[in-house]
């Protein structure tokens, strides 16, 4: 053998060696766990053959307790570039398998070194999180790295998508990460997220809780909103990941990709004519009029199961990527609270960011009352949705069906945050409050001096609805647009979409707003 054969050869152990990360058995512990490794996951995650690793030789620099003589390959991170869908991506897989994936400031500036990539490129980035924090031998470097994580994925938001998967636990500084990011995905039963465990909140606090309860994908996707998504299995967070790239551009200075649309843009859907109930104090099911209105009734929804009484996700008109944000009259009947507010006002800032389109479906009947709501802050977190409607240069399309009272009619994208094209259907009752409520303000005083006071507020009822719930007071004023039929609401949105695609908005030149947060 020549000496160059010599070498090749020493290359090709080296990286057979290197794709074993923390060896055999380290594997098969993960499998046992119901887990894939590193490498499994970007190989189901990324188009087929597309991976190019690097930094494959990276190891730790750590001399402390001993961990001069333990060097793994890769050092517990998995780091390259492929592509999703043809379109490039940068991605980075934690390595449980080598020392329980714990973050090394090499780590970090493997991690860091293609984020910066990503930046010069314009293209989305894609951390797969299993680790178990900092690593403690190597004290303040690990938290300096963490910390150059964060700084760049601060530079990054609104520049370039980012996406976050945890795969396995996710604690500590580690938690700080997937935070900053655009969405996170959690496996259930497998992944976790906490800034303190469970030990630490039984000294602290006494409160005796698992993990699971402290931090599963479970808990996070309803009672915090922490997680965008819980999925079942692992196969289907790197599926959902791919989905979701596929309403993004590559980054902020590019529009979303288009796809062939196959459904009729003037397909007439009848039954929308018929599904507002003649009682206003009666529900509907809000996901029917999104169904009915989207390309192939294909709805990719985020925060599914955190604040239900608004909707919030991605879907298509005519084959362009549209962020839809609808209030639920199943929930709550629809009213707008906190963490309502803060959901959407997120969603609507992320996709102004990435030049998606927003689709508005109105039902709201005002903000839920009460101490709860106002101790929590309910007027900063309804003022987020306000502001971020407001602050909002794409193309805005409002549909009001039913309810669009005070404050909550404001917030929801009105025509003078700005709305594009306002339109209403037939039933929309767009006014200060609704007649029951207007009515014992307006007549109080009457009321009590009638000899029939219940029949006396009836006929005032229907006095202030035919004055006020319809659509044609607020169109007199060129506050609606246009009042639609409803079977043709896909149709006109279409069509407005359309129109809107050339708009050039921009907003006041300064560093920054400021938000109340």
């Amino acid at each position: 053998m020549s000496k160059q054969e010599e070498k090749i050869s020493q290359l090709i152990d080296k990286r057979t060696e290197a794709r074993l990360g923390g060896g055999e058995k380290a594997i098969e512990k993960q499998h046992a766990r119901g887990k894939y490794t590193a490498r499994e996951r970007i190989a189901m995650l990324l188009d087929e053959g597309s991976f190019e690793e690097l930094d494959m030789f990276v190891t730790h620099r750590c001399t402390n307790f001993g961990q001069d003589k333990k060097h793994i390959a890769g050092d517990g991170v998995v780091t390259g570039f492929g592509t999703i869908d043809g379109r490039l991506v940068y991605v980075f897989a934690q390595d449980f398998t080598v020392f329980g994936g714990s973050l090394s400031v090499t780590m970090s500036l493997k991690i860091c070194k293609y984020r910066d990539m990503a930046m010069k490129m314009g293209a989305p980035v894609i951390g797969l999180n299993d680790s178990g924090g900092a690593r403690i031998q190597e004290g303040i470097n690990a938290l300096a790295g963490y910390s150059e994580i964060f700084q760049r994925n601060i530079l990054a938001s609104g520049v370039i998508p980012q996406i976050s998967a945890i795969m396995g636990p996710c604690a500590g500084g580690a938690v700080y990460s997937p935070a900053l990011t655009d969405f996170t995905i959690m496996t259930k039963g497998l992944s976790y997220m906490f800034l303190t465990g469970p030990s630490v909140v039984k000294t602290v606090t006494g409160e005796d809780v698992s993990q699971e309860n402290l931090g599963g994908a479970s808990v996070h996707a309803t009672k915090s909103g922490v997680t965008h998504f819980a999925a079942e299995n692992e196969e289907e967070a790197l599926a959902l990941v791919r989905k979701l790239l596929s309403y993004m551009p590559q980054n902020n200075m590019e529009e979303t990709p288009l796809v062939t649309c196959t459904d009729p843009i003037d397909r007439l859907e009848d039954k929308l004519n018929d599904i507002i109930p003649d009682n206003p104090k009666r529900s509907y099911d809000m996901y029917e009029v999104i169904s009915a209105i989207v390309d192939n009734g294909e709805f990719l929804e985020v925060s599914k199961d955190y604040a239900k009484n608004i909707i919030i996700g991605f879907a298509r008109f005519n084959g362009q990527a549209v962020g839809v944000v609808a209030n639920q009259p199943k929930v709550l009947a629809g009213v707008l609270d906190s963490n309502a507010s803060r959901k959407g006002a997120r969603f609507v800032r992320f996709c102004d960011a990435f030049n998606i389109p927003l689709v508005t479906l109105v039902d709201v009947p005002g903000f839920l009352p009460g101490t709860g709501q106002e101790y929590n802050g309910v007027i900063l977190h309804g003022a987020k949705l306000l502001y971020a409607y407001g602050e909002a240069t794409v193309p805005k399309v409002t549909v009001t069906l039913r309810k669009s009272y005070g404050g909550s009619h404001i917030v929801m994208s009105c025509k003078q945050l700005r709305g594009d094209m306002n339109y209403a259907w037939p039933s929309a009752e767009i006014a200060v409050m609704g007649a029951e409520g207007a009515v014992g303000v307006l007549y109080a005083k009457e009321a009590k001096t009638h000899e029939n006071p219940e029949a006396f507020k009836q006929e005032k009822e229907e006095e202030y609805r035919d004055l006020f719930a319809n659509p044609y007071q607020a169109a007199k004023y060129g506050y609606i647009d246009d009042v639609i039929e409803p079977r043709n609401t896909r149709f006109r949105i279409i069509k407005a979409l359309n129109m809107l695609a050339t708009k050039k908005l921009t907003n006041p030149a300064k560093k920054h707003g400021n938000i109340p947060l």
